[in-house]
């Protein structure tokens, strides 16, 4: 299956689109219903109709924006059209909700007529607390956005102009002082004069750069007074009373570039040209208009940074347009004006100035995260910049005037951010970002599968781990090449014809000796099973871990990593855990896959390993030991096997927070526990759950999956001397992809 399919399937699969509207209140009984709807609605149209700003009170006003776009300039697409646009603008909305918990609703408006868009979405106004413009071409984007900030009461703000100006001014902020230069003192030069490139000379001008040091080109060459050709009005506001007349001549001796232009605009003549000290934002995506390697190559004291995420100092206007919004719509601000966009910038520079978490060090491992030349804009997944850009974005907008429900406690604005930060996103982002921080070789036995080869692809092209795919290579790449798979940076090994076959056999008998493996046997396991094989690989060091089981039974995969690797020294056996993200958080089941009818012993081994798995995903844990009775209620051997367990968790691991026996429930029910056992360690907050068998473990995780749309990450092995991580027969390739990523993080523990 090709890229392209892989995209198109992702937009099809399931729900059409990417976005839905769901209720925030119960709509479950007839008393709900008069509430909700008839007569109850009556009540707070009143209210509105006295007073027009209750809207934010009784609706979603307050934390809806609208994603408004005609298609005349999408992406890198071109004039595509409304419709043709419309996957952007609810990705849009994907990335609002996603980082912001901002809610959208994409209006795509079929006309390039600019007074009908201005008309149009002034009428919109009672039912939105801002509009995001979007992909709409220039000069119309300048003209329709002053128009509707004159007219509207809400905020209206074009992120293709400002997103990219906010960041790369922020870039530029700290880039002057690591230099050492004033920005008043600096000659910029901007390359591309879209809405971009005139937003950025703008916001340099505004933050304090002269502005006839500011010079503006196109593609017919530099902005000057008296030029004619390709002008417009908001092009002649930047013209410069200038010699220059080409990119060429303006690049000498200039202190600064900004690009938002083509691939290769910036030539390594023009780089050699500029001042000491240059700095280069070269953010034409996906290919800049010069790479960083080569510039670096011509001069050692360049600072540069791009659109991309494989370089330092990415410019992602993800960074803005999310918070941005946030800090808008929580002081109900009646627009977003210059001095919100100057406190974006500062709030961006200035994180990028703090000792960095350690969450973050490790998401970004072998790259140096300190402020300097090479970190001068906060990482994209930086969770802080919510809490840092947000409540500046709102300070600016109570200090301007612009604030009609002014923000009374900082402090609790900064926890009611927070708590926005779900759970399930966070988690599966920090845990890709570590894989992908220190990438690892992940051995996949069944390597001629079509989900394993395009679960391949992906783990290459994100750079998350180096796939080592088993089986006939003929095999391998024939299925590749129909499935328009590149198999580069994916290695392939057929274990008939290895080179390490006969050292696997030595080391198989070794080890299997007095175990009923003959030589003979080792040979052929090794030959004609490829679990074993992959085992092998792993325990020689030849791969760091082992993924299999898409097409094996559960058995079939671990048994010959048991064989082969073996349990960590001083443990009964190996344990098996799940990772269910919900929507709201992540919790832990335990063991839902290994052991059927477990010790007491068994159980507070599972335990602790759970807990030590809780902790790489940086959740701290509480563990609840499950049972049908609450502390005594029920004695029966099976309580008073979870009983004792507990005993021992407590006495093996005592600074665990840890607790049972104890009924589900009240492990989830903070007012109950309160209540009736306050006693408890657990304050009904458990996040780590130890069933007290495989049976109702493993139904309670596939419950969880399928009623309560939980994301279930596993099986995780636990116990293994090195990685092993078992596939399940009906995971699809995001699922491969997540353990890959799990087991990947194992092995840099390893």
């Amino acid at each position: 299956m090709s890229k392209r399919q892989d995209a198109l399937d992702y937009h099809s699969s399931g729900r059409k689109g990417k976005i839905e509207v769901i209720t925030t209140k119960p709509c479950a009984t007839s008393r709900d219903l008069s509430l909700a709807y008839s007569p109850g609605v009556a009540e707070p149209c009143l209210e509105i109709e006295k007073n027009p700003n209750d809207a934010y009170k009784y609706t979603a006003k307050g934390n809806l924006v609208a994603v408004v776009s005609n298609g005349t300039a999408v992406l890198g697409l071109g004039d595509i059209g409304a419709m043709a646009g419309k996957p952007v603008m609810e990705g849009k909305g994907v990335l609002f909700k996603t980082f912001a918990d901002v809610d959208v609703f994409d209006i795509e408006l079929d006309t390039k007529d600019s007074d009908e868009i201005i008309r149009t979405v002034k009428l919109l106004e009672p039912t939105f607390g801002g509009i995001n413009l979007e992909d709409i071409k220039g000069p119309e984007c300048f003209y329709i956005e002053e128009e509707l900030q004159k007219i509207m009461n809400i905020p209206v703000f074009h992120d293709d102009q400002h997103g990219t100006a906010i960041i790369s001014a922020a870039g530029l902020l700290n880039a002057m002082e690591i230099i050492g230069k004033k920005i008043e003192d600096v000659r910029i030069v901007v390359n591309g004069a879209g809405a971009a490139g005139i937003a950025c000379a703008n916001l340099a001008i505004t933050m304090g750069a002269r502005k006839d040091n500011v010079m503006l080109c196109d593609s017919k060459g530099v902005i000057y007074k008296g030029r004619t050709a390709g002008m417009n009005e908001y092009k002649e506001r930047l013209a410069t009373d200038t010699d220059a007349r080409s990119l060429e001549d303006a690049m000498r001796g200039a202190d600064v570039f900004f690009g938002v232009s083509v691939k290769g605009a910036l030539t390594n003549e023009m780089v050699v040209s500029m001042a000491k000290d240059p700095v280069i934002f070269a953010m034409a995506n996906p290919d800049p208009e010069i790479l960083p390697p080569d510039a670096k190559a011509l001069r050692d004291d360049v600072i540069i940074g791009t659109g991309r995420s494989d370089f330092a100092n990415q410019v992602n206007n993800v960074l803005c347009f999310p918070f941005l919004f946030r800090g808008a719509l929580d002081t109900h601000a009646s627009a977003i004006n210059a001095e919100m966009k100057i406190a974006a910038v500062k709030a961006l520079a200035e994180l990028a100035k703090e000792d960095v978490p350690d969450s973050v060090r490790r998401a970004y491992a072998g790259e140096e995260i300190k402020f300097g030349r090479e970190y001068l804009i906060p990482k994209p997944f930086d969770p802080r910049v919510l809490l840092h850009v947000a409540p500046a974005v709102a300070q600016a907008a109570m200090d301007s005037g612009v604030a009609r429900r002014p923000i009374e406690d900082m402090q609790k604005y900064h926890e009611q951010l927070e708590a926005l930060q779900g759970r399930s996103k966070e988690v599966m982002r920090t845990l890709i970002n570590k894989a992908k921080a220190n990438p690892k070789r992940v051995v996949f036995p069944e390597g001629e599968e079509e989900k394993v080869l395009r679960a391949a692809q992906i783990l290459v092209d994100e750079q998350i781990a180096t796939p080592i795919l088993l089986g006939e290579e003929a095999e391998i790449r024939a299925a590749a090449e129909e499935l328009r798979i590149d198999l580069t940076g994916i290695q392939i090994i057929d274990p008939t014809t290895s080179e390490k076959r006969g050292e696997y056999i030595d080391e198989l008998f070794n080890l299997r000796q007095r175990k009923g493996v003959t030589r003979a046997e080792g040979k052929r396991l090794i030959k004609k099973n490829r679990n074993y094989f992959g085992a092998m690989m792993v325990q020689k060091g030849d791969a760091d871990a082992l993924l299999s089981g898409i097409s094996h039974h559960y058995p079939e995969t671990i048994r010959p990593a048991l064989e082969v690797i073996g349990k960590q020294e001083g443990l009964s056996k190996v344990h098996g855990l799940y990772m269910m993200v919900t929507k709201k958080n992540a919790v832990f089941f335990a063991d839902t896959t290994v052991t059927i009818e477990p010790t007491a012993e068994e159980l507070a081994e599972t335990a602790i390993l759970s807990a030590e798995k809780a902790k790489k995903f940086e959740i701290d844990p509480k563990v609840a030991m499950l049972s049908f009775s609450n502390f005594g209620s029920a004695e029966h051997p099976l309580t008073l096997k979870v009983k004792k367990a507990t005993a021992l968790v407590k006495e093996w691991a005592p600074d665990l927070v840890v607790d049972g026996e104890v009924q589900a429930n009240v492990a989830l029910d903070p007012d109950l526990t309160a209540d009736q056992y306050p006693f408890s360690k657990l304050k009904g907050d458990a996040n780590v759950f130890v069933f007290p068998d495989l049976q109702s473990g493993n139904i309670s995780y596939k419950l969880l999956n399928k009623l309560g749309e939980a994301e279930a990450i596993g099986p995780i092995l636990m116990g293994m001397k090195k990685p092993v991580h078992v596939l399940q027969r009906g995971d699809d390739v995001a699922d491969i992809v997540n353990m890959a990523a799990v087991a990947v993080v194992d092995a840099q523990a390893q």
